[in-house]
């Protein structure tokens, strides 16, 4: 699995927590990679955010061999059994605790900015980090939370070595890791942007998170609630690069992702037309391409819907580490059965889908997983296809509508019968999107 950045990776580990978040927990992000993974963490959960600043304490012959770890409040975790086997004396612990408080202790004024430490008495901690490699900073943290009264301590991070994956898996209460490659020989290499996280952006995150849930909602990448932001973006999906038109009104309660089908693309005027009308209507879209240009040629490619919905899941883990509001699909085509099947995928959280002239039946066995409600628009003329929906109907169960559009055919180019999906189209996500913000 690769991550486009830590902000992608925070908001996919996000969903892997979500049954957390009736335990009231607290966040905790390690400096300082593990804080933007941490952030968008704390942001689906409507959880606080802190930062936890743990120093390891190195054997002074040997440093990167640790005989314990310290953290806030005087918290001290000593493994008697390395200080035994090491021959440590008094004086050998005093001088590198001394040392290593006195960082700890600039490092958390400059990350915190004069707030206090978030009490952890009797609460869920999640320790989140970007990643492990040995696990040993992790876990000290980890014992650290505990110390400082964590009633139960869970350890989330995108990407871990399986043998390390193992050891934490057994030392704590939950271990939570969206992937184990035996092929890991470090973290940055699951990650498409791994550049270094300054003191200035830990800074910047955990005071968005202390002024309150509306100030959590956003990340520095995403756009400011109080202008239009439109962009083209690059979006990676399992390693593929796709290109997308971002148009978001100032203000705007969700974001719509269009998922093109065959012969189909960004730049589709059907498409942009219908994109236009949910921006007139407050609504922000997301035109991209689940295809490369070599791949929309080949017509395997066209509809091979797992690659096509797996792609459209992984630009909506980026898209949602970059927006506050709801997140809905509109699917044509080919487009629409990918949509279907990336919106009953597990950990889905999709608000609404409408289909236009879609094939929902190439989406076959998940349709029965689909939870978002879901507009189904098919012209009159197009009586395949109605059929096709009809069948794929009763297959759901969600909520879920079928409307005809009288007279029409598959591309809607008869006189304002575009327009009439571009209305259906926008009551149903004004109506199933904005009013869950």
């Amino acid at each position: 699995m690769l991550f486009t950045d830590r902000a992608d990776a925070g908001s996919r580990l996000a969903e892997a927590l979500r049954h957390l978040e009736g335990e009231d927990p607290v966040v905790l992000g390690l400096p300082r990679g593990g804080v933007p993974v941490a952030f968008q963490v704390a942001r689906a959960l409507h959880a606080p955010l802190d930062v936890i600043v743990v120093r390891k304490l190195g054997v002074p012959y040997q440093r990167e061999l640790g005989f314990g770890a310290i953290g806030e409040g005087g918290v001290r975790v000593i493994s008697d059994d390395i200080v035994r086997r090491g021959r440590l004396d008094e004086s050998d612990l005093a001088s590198v605790e001394h040392a290593e408080a006195a960082e700890l202790a600039r490092q958390a004024e400059r990350f915190r900015a004069g707030r206090q430490r978030l009490p952890l008495d009797g609460r869920t901690a999640i320790v989140v980090d970007d990643g492990v490699a040995t696990g040993a900073t992790a876990a000290a943290a980890c014992e650290v939370a505990r110390a400082q009264g964590a009633a139960r301590v869970v350890l989330a991070v995108p990407v871990a070595p399986p043998d390390a994956a193992e050891r934490l898996r057994t030392a704590l209460d939950e271990f939570v890791c969206l992937s184990t490659p035996f092929a890991f020989s470090a973290v940055g290499e699951w990650y498409r942007d791994f550049s270094q996280t300054p003191d200035d952006e830990v800074v910047s995150l955990l005071a968005q998170a202390a002024e309150g849930p509306g100030a959590s909602e956003g990340t520095p990448e995403g756009p400011a609630a109080d202008e239009d932001v439109e962009q083209e973006v690059a979006i990676d999906a399992a390693g593929v690069r796709l290109t997308g038109d971002l148009m978001v009104p100032a203000g705007a309660g969700a974001v719509v992702m269009f998922a093109h089908g065959s012969g189909s693309s960004r730049h589709s005027p059907r498409n942009r037309l219908v994109a236009a009308a949910l921006n007139d209507a407050g609504l922000g879209t997301l035109l991209f391409d689940l295809l490369t240009p070599a791949e929309e040629n080949n017509r395997a490619k066209v509809f091979d819907i797992d690659t096509l919905a797996g792609r459209l899941a992984d630009a909506t883990g980026w898209l949602r580490g970059r927006t506050a509001g709801q997140i809905g699909y509109f699917g044509a085509s080919t487009g629409a059965a990918a949509a279907l099947q990336a919106a009953a995928g597990s950990g889905a959280d999709v608000g609404a889908v409408v289909s236009r002239g879609g094939r929902p039946d190439l989406a076959g066995p998940h349709l029965s997983g689909v939870r978002a409600p879901t507009l189904l628009i098919v012209g009159g003329n197009d009586t395949m296809v109605i059929e096709l929906n009809r069948a794929a109907q009763t297959a759901l169960r969600c909520e879920n509508q079928l409307e005809i559009v009288p007279g029409a055919t598959h591309l809607f180019e008869e006189p304002g019968a575009l327009q009439q999906v571009a209305d259906l189209a926008r009551d149903w996500f004004l109506t199933h999107l904005v009013k869950q913000v």
